[in-house]
């Protein structure tokens, strides 16, 4: 799997968003409503007014409890989300958004993001959204299993259950449970969109 700066910084041009948009419709996604498996575990989730961060085009932003935002550093993707009839900002721009003070959120989301990023970078990426987050807040993360990191190469790190765990705690998190997505474990060899699922817990104070 590369692992390039051309490769990292291509998930923040134009080119990343058109292939985003190109995937929603590639292949049986054309005939099938492949995506309801994964908006029922969204729901289920109970998430509230969520901040996801790395929206992209908003698939699972869309998905979200009402008055929910996304954020990403891509600034086509973030203008595509828009155009969907969702609310999105870059990283700048939620800063100064009226709404979204210290503590606007009852959820973090942070789908298919972590693999992107060197460790160093992801751990600064939950520090730098935790204050948006309640106090007693759920923080949910989601990777890909083998067989969808394979797939991209803009991934630069597998993050599987004991990375994700990593994260929770040096975040001050709480580990609430991890879980395999849509299918056991195993599928994610072979199954390109098998997940890693951990939610976790905020501090309450």
């Amino acid at each position: 799997m590369s692992d390039t700066s051309q490769d990292r910084k291509s998930t923040a041009d134009a080119n990343y968003t058109e292939r985003l948009a190109t995937l929603e419709k590639a292949g049986i996604k054309r005939l099938l409503p492949t995506q309801a498996p994964y908006r029922w575990n969204l729901r289920r989730l109970k998430l509230g007014r969520v901040l996801d961060i790395g929206c992209g085009l908003g698939r699972n932003l869309q998905n979200c409890g009402p008055d929910s935002v996304g954020v990403d550093h891509n600034p086509t993707s973030v203008a595509t989300a828009r155009e969907r009839g969702l609310t999105a900002y870059t990283p700048e721009e939620l800063a100064e958004a009226a709404d979204c003070g210290p503590g606007s959120f009852d959820s973090l989301l942070c789908a298919h993001v972590l693999e992107h990023l060197d460790e160093d970078v992801a751990s600064g990426l939950l520090t730098q959204y935790l204050p948006y987050l309640k106090p007693g807040g759920s923080v949910v993360l989601i990777t890909p299993q083998e067989a969808g990191y394979r797939t991209d190469a803009t991934h630069v790190r597998f993050v599987g259950f004991e990375e994700l765990r990593a994260y929770a705690d040096e975040a001050g998190l709480t580990t609430q449970r991890t879980y395999s997505f849509p299918f056991p474990r195993a599928a994610g060899k072979i199954f390109p969109y098998n997940e890693f699922v951990l939610v976790s817990s905020a501090p309450t104070a």
